[in-house]
């Protein structure tokens, strides 16, 4: 297994702070959306270093809006390198999308044009971002609803070359592949073939709602069986790549997520031919230890 896989993990959620700490499930590690602990002091502030002292976490943020042609809002840089220096999380991720306008929070991940114009664009800001934060970052695949005129390369040729040019790393959002495609009438499979092998680093897995003639990436429901078909794709070209499981709306007990959690286990294991015995994840009070039959 490459040297940087942290194995299956979660989204740290409000409604399983007491639950973790009590049950200390045997996952591997959790990611938490930075923007909800970027402030000083707190009841979350408080869960979120408890948890942290029993696994790895890695931080996803909302809100950077790297591909805005607003000046990048240093404010929020710094109060995220605090948070990143307390946590020490294995890396730290956010999207390739804007979110601001006028310095007001849209609350969306908006896309792209993609074009030279706008890669260039957003490979200088986040080389900036890089430098701030004196380490590199993870760019995630939005779903998306819409497309732009001015577009001349595909999602998948853009993301590649961003990452390049910018020297950064990737987080491939299965389920977003698979909105996107539904919503713009591309083969998921052209995506995952067209996306570089060397600088993925995590996937995301989630449910999403079905309309019929459109979907949406609402992570309110359990990865869908097109999703999972998508995964076993995604690992026979990458590996063993970080796997979690977002849920942000209807969040069940932990416990089912946990069996979900189980399910991406079992498919990575039989997909890779692959049998895993011991834990990986080392936190401060031992091994969280999963194990999967194939």
């Amino acid at each position: 297994m490459p040297e940087h896989f942290l194995g299956f993990g979660l989204g740290l959620r409000t409604d399983h702070f007491q639950d973790v700490l009590e049950q200390k499930p045997a996952l591997d590690w959790f990611e938490v959306v930075s923007e909800n602990f970027m402030v000083d002091g707190g009841k979350p502030k408080h869960y979120l270093h408890a948890i942290r002292e029993h696994y790895p976490m890695v931080m996803h943020g909302v809100s950077m809006s790297i591909g805005s042609t607003e000046p990048l809002n240093m404010d929020y840089l710094r109060k995220l390198k605090v948070l990143a220096n307390e946590l020490q999380p294995q890396w730290l991720s956010d999207h390739l999308c804007w979110t601001t306008n006028k310095q007001v929070n849209s609350h969306d991940l908006l896309p792209l044009p993609y074009n030279e114009e706008t890669l260039q664009h957003v490979a200088d800001r986040i080389s900036r971002v890089q430098d701030f934060l004196g380490r590199q970052i993870l760019i995630e695949n939005v779903s998306s609803y819409m497309s732009y005129k001015d577009s001349d390369m595909s999602e998948w040729q853009f993301i590649n070359e961003v990452v390049k040019r910018a020297d950064c790393l990737m987080l491939l959002d299965i389920n977003n592949i698979y909105v996107s495609a539904r919503n713009h009438n591309f083969a998921p499979l052209d995506y995952l073939n067209g996306i570089d092998t060397d600088r993925v680093r995590q996937f995301h897995l989630a449910g999403h709602t079905d309309y019929g003639d459109y979907v949406i990436d609402t992570h309110d429901h359990e990865v869908a069986d097109p999703v999972w078909d998508l995964y076993r794709q995604a690992l026979q070209r990458f590996g063993w790549v970080s796997t979690m499981i977002e849920r942000d709306d209807n969040i069940p007990p932990l416990a089912e997520l946990m069996a979900e959690l189980d399910t991406a286990r079992n498919i990575a294991a039989q997909t890779l031919n692959h049998t895993v015995s011991t834990g990986i994840s080392q936190g401060k009070q031992g091994i969280s230890p999963w194990k999967i039959p194939v």
